[in-house]
């Protein structure tokens, strides 16, 4: 410990993006880079000004654009220039991509089978495990609050099945209890701070947001 009162603890919001017509559309996502749709668009700009309100000091942004596009607005508002990062991408979904849960099922079987049994043993070709996006994910966002000086807020913006891993990473939990936390809407976040300066993250709150049209719509990886 380094003796700083518990009011100088650091905190992480992490945002997932706005809407894309993919959401919509509940087609997976992953690394294929699709920008936001206008209700994506109308989500971020009613984000914004309540993540701005905390007084962010640094702003972090997966490099992928429907992410970028969110952190924009968020940027306009604090000053703060987001800066982009590879490790905060979604999980790749391989040749899944582009695939609704329909259409994932009739062409790799077993694979569906797999996954609906969260089974990471039979993933589809190109697709990243858990293990393997925790390996990126994690060391970014730790090495964030790292970054964060005593009673800093950092903002991150990134996507929802990369976001509740990494949550559940930081805080000590197992991947298992994925299914006690709901599934993340289009600009909800979480808050993650410390138990005292430097010590361990635990979850302060978590799938907060605003509503405007549409605002939950979306649970496919992405």
């Amino acid at each position: 410990m380094s003796g700083f009162p518990a009011g100088d603890t650091r905190r992480l919001v992490l945002v997932r993006h706005g809407r894309t017509a993919w959401n919509f559309d509940k087609r997976a996502q992953g690394h294929t880079d699709i920008p936001l749709d206008e209700v994506g668009h109308a989500q971020a700009q009613a984000m914004a000004p309540f993540v701005a309100a905390l007084g962010p000091s640094r702003l972090w942004t997966s490099d992928l654009l429907r992410a970028s596009e969110t952190a924009a607005y968020v940027g306009t508002l604090t000053g703060l220039t987001a800066e982009p990062d590879a490790r905060l991408r979604e999980y790749s979904v391989g040749e899944r991509s582009g695939l609704t849960r329909a259409e994932f099922a009739a062409r790799f079987p077993r694979e569906y089978a797999a996954w609906l049994a969260e089974d990471e043993g039979c993933l589809v070709p190109g697709a990243e495990s858990t293990a393997d996006v925790l390996a990126r994910m994690v060391p970014a966002l730790r090495a964030y609050v790292a970054a964060l000086g005593p009673g800093e807020v950092g903002v991150v913006v990134t996507h929802g099945a990369c976001l509740r891993a990494a949550m559940l990473e930081l805080v000590g939990l197992p991947q298992s209890a994925d299914a006690a936390f709901a599934t993340m809407g289009n600009c909800t976040w979480t808050t993650v701070q410390e138990a005292e300066f430097g010590g361990r993250l635990r979850v302060a709150a978590y799938n907060e947001g605003v509503a405007v049209p549409d605002f939950a719509s979306g649970d496919e990886v992405g």
